[in-house]
């Protein structure tokens, strides 16, 4: 059995950590396999939109896999300190897909930053955040000391960074850590629901709106606004009034239809 099963549903891809048994830990197979699956799907034109979650209801990725690592001395700073090592967090941000994680159950260190590498995530409510770097003297290498402290503050980031305590679902959804917490027998069906919608908008304008929102979002607001000036002059200026007309059109159809 493979560690990461990949299923296409029409523009729609759904990568699923397959190790139950080890709680989705990442592996350097898993590692490879992951990234080599997200660079390949960032390039095909047929996909729209990806979906990405754990094989069972333990756990969406416990992180590395410490018992490779323990068995393997300097691995672990090939694994996150070495930028040409594959690398499934730097292959999502690098891709104009939008990935859509579905949190199935905890997602601890390595697995939270996996997460949190995605554009939207969605938790079962049975979900559970934590980074235990602190517990294993491990500094973070995916980008989990910068992104959680800019994302839910940083208060509540220290406090988790420090403590190695678990938030739930709940906590949080309430924190804007996650989009929502919903039960775990809805969770696929809602994370694919919002994938198909996604997949409906020409997949130019979700790479460039994908863009815009990542490079602002890492410069100040100043410079973030002028930014989105600058874009939005040069889309905007090449729509053409018919475009409109017609879009609209389809914009309220939708609406009558939901």
């Amino acid at each position: 059995m493979s560690d990461l099963l990949i299923d296409r549903r029409g523009p729609v891809a759904i990568l699923t950590l397959n190790r139950p048994d080890a709680m989705n830990a990442l592996s350097q197979a898993l590692i490879r396999a992951l990234t080599a699956a997200i660079i390949e799907l960032s390039a095909d034109d047929a996909v729209r939109a990806v979906v990405l979650t754990g094989a069972g209801e333990r756990a969406f990725s416990a992180g590395l896999d410490l018992k490779e690592l323990a068995a393997r001395p300097g691995l672990l700073g090939m694994v996150e300190g070495d930028g040409a090592r594959p690398n499934p967090i730097r292959a999502i941000e690098q891709s104009a897909k939008p990935f859509i994680a579905a949190v199935n159950g905890v997602a601890i260190t390595g697995g939270f930053e996996l997460a949190l590498a995605c554009d939207v995530l969605i938790a079962a409510n049975t979900a559970r955040f934590a980074d235990t770097h602190q517990r294993v003297g491990v500094i973070p290498g995916w980008g989990l000391s910068q992104k959680l402290s800019r994302i839910i503050g940083p208060s509540r980031a220290k406090e988790m960074a420090f403590s190695g305590r678990f938030v739930t679902a709940g906590q949080a959804s309430e924190w804007g850590l996650v989009s929502r917490a919903v039960p775990p027998a809805d969770l696929m069906a809602d994370a694919l629901a919002l994938a198909q919608e996604i997949a409906e908008v020409p997949g130019t304008f979700i790479a460039d709106y994908k863009r815009l929102v990542d490079e602002g979002y890492a410069l100040p607001f100043g410079e973030a606004m002028t930014l989105e000036a600058e874009r939005s002059r040069r889309h905007n200026s090449a729509i053409v009034p018919a475009d409109i007309a017609g879009r609209r059109a389809a914009v309220q159809e939708k609406g009558r239809a939901r």
